[in-house]
């Protein structure tokens, strides 16, 4: 394996932990522990610039507005960047902040090397599921997709 290949975490092993600060939230960090303990969330690491990110991210809103399933979006941006980004995608999902200021260290412990990665957490803080990219399949069982929606079958994050 190369030097620049990083291995994801795989789905049934326990979620690397962390500690991120909470974009617009009170001057507060949130944990992967305090995550997982209000139930089942999916992490959604991005990059503002990211096309796939931009097509992703008004779908998860979907997910996010039915409660099923606790939606927090990762930035690898600063604040303001990520700002934007929320407004411009209409989301109003709790947004965490991995900068390149702070070396990107939740990235890195995830094994990100490209944007969007998601992972679906289970209460206990396990890998339930990682997605790569953007896959239809995997956004209709997420419930992000419907019937109706003209969207692409597949898009490399």
């Amino acid at each position: 394996m190369s030097r620049q290949e990083r291995r994801l975490p795989e789905a049934g092993v326990r979620a690397p932990e962390f500690r991120l600060p909470l974009l617009d939230g009170p001057a507060i960090d949130i944990s992967l522990a305090e995550i997982a303990a209000r139930g089942e969330a999916l992490l959604a690491f991005f990059k503002v610039s990211c096309p796939v990110c931009q097509l992703t991210f008004p779908f998860l809103e979907r997910v996010h507005r039915a409660g099923e399933l606790i939606v927090y979006g990762i930035s690898q941006n600063d604040a303001q960047d990520t700002r934007d980004f929320a407004a411009r995608c209409r989301t109003t999902f709790p947004m965490l902040l991995d900068s390149e200021k702070s070396g990107y260290l939740v990235s890195s412990a995830y094994g990100i090397s490209s944007v969007p990665t998601m992972f679906r957490i289970n209460r206990g803080g396990a890998i339930a599921q990682v997605m790569l990219g953007w896959r239809k399949p995997e956004m209709i069982a997420l419930g992000a997709v419907g019937p109706g929606d003209a969207v692409p079958e597949w898009k490399a994050g």
